[in-house]
């Protein structure tokens, strides 16, 4: 297997104070600078020999132990509880721990990267495709265009190999090249007639900080912009001052009950592990400046759609705004890569509708 992934290291930070252009437009949504870090770019390939059924972070982990050591990427559970391996593969934004090798290779075929450079897709040479965000049908073979149009970032999805030419006893080698290579080359691969390449990148919508990690401080602060706890007059203030009150009654004040369809207009919201996934996919999301973000609209979700709390008015009111609820474009691209099995697309829609009660 060929890994091609994005490569990032930050520049340095100078110690005089950063120019700004009086001219220069800005996002009418933001309060900090320009997201975009500078630094060096580039993308650098890694061929391993890997078993198909093993996950994409086991991959990294093997690369980074054996072949390089500076590789950067974030995971913490590795079982896709935690949702911190959040990053694109192969164009679409997926959990480095729940994605396996035999995934990548079969989503390759079936659905190619919108985000590719022209490169060679079964053995035919591809035109330029112009970035779709979402892509029906299947791949149709063009016109053969020059092999000068493929650069680093082309994509080999089938490069057929003769496995009869294999030495069973042969030791595989690794080995790590950075890719200024016009033409792909093909790759030993074990349980696959054919080489491929999964391309990682990191996760769009945020400030990438060194290669595959991305800074989510934008997306916990606009979660935390609405306020996901519980909210209820009797854990205000004034519950403390009827302390005495309310101990007289047999009854405690901190049990609220619910029925089973009240328990069920939240429950599957509040399984919700902000890994970024929805906030990668959704093309309105602009790092929590343009739009908070399908994340901080399911937050609030969870919490307007419970009937313990007693400020769903309030929560209403906080996300109907030019950069909340009314930014969403109800495109409903934030529903397929939750790993949760949240309908982001259907609950954004709730909201709307809501919002207009």
């Amino acid at each position: 297997m060929t890994f091609r992934i994005a490569r990032f290291t930050p520049r340095p930070q100078s110690e005089r104070p950063a120019r700004t252009n009086p001219f220069a437009k800005s996002n009418p949504f933001a309060t900090t600078g320009s997201r975009r870090a500078r630094g060096r770019r580039w993308t650098q390939e890694y061929t391993i020999r890997i078993a198909p059924q093993r996950t994409v972070l086991d991959a990294l982990l093997q690369i980074k132990r054996e072949v390089d050591p500076t590789l950067n990427f974030r995971y913490s559970c590795g079982h896709g509880m935690c949702g911190s391996d959040a990053v694109l593969i192969n164009g679409r934004p997926d959990l480095l721990c729940t994605a396996t090798i035999a995934d990548c290779l079969s989503a390759s075929k079936t659905m190619p990267n919108a985000y590719a450079s022209p490169g060679v897709v079964n053995g035919t040479p591809q035109v330029q495709q112009s970035p779709a965000f979402r892509r029906t049908g299947t791949a149709t073979t063009a016109t053969a265009v020059s092999p000068s149009l493929s650069h680093s970032d082309s994509v080999s999805d089938s490069t057929a190999i003769d496995l009869s030419a294999t030495n069973p006893t042969k030791i595989a080698t690794v080995t790590a090249a950075t890719s200024y290579t016009d033409t792909p080359h093909p790759t030993e691969t074990s349980g696959y007639a054919e080489s491929s390449v999964v391309e990682i990148r990191p996760l769009p919508g945020f400030t990438p900080l060194r290669d595959l990690i991305v800074d989510t401080d934008a997306m916990f602060e606009q979660i935390r912009r609405f306020k996901p706890y519980l909210l209820h007059n009797d854990s205000s203030a004034d519950s403390n001052q009827s302390a005495q009150a309310k101990a007289v009654d047999t009854k405690p004040s901190s049990e609220y009950r619910q029925t089973s369809e009240e328990l069920a207009r939240y429950e599957l919201l509040s399984t919700c592990i902000a890994c970024g996934l929805c906030q990668g996919a959704c093309p309105i999301y602009a790092g929590g400046e343009a739009f908070a973000g399908p994340a901080a609209m399911i937050a609030a979700a969870r919490f307007i759609n419970d009937s313990r709390d007693s400020h769903r008015q309030e929560r209403l009111e906080a996300i109907d705004q030019a950069d909340g609820i009314q930014a969403c474009q109800s495109i409903r691209a934030c529903t397929r890569p939750c790993p949760r099995g949240i309908d982001v697309g259907e609950e954004m829609w709730k909201l709307v509708e809501a919002v207009k009660e």
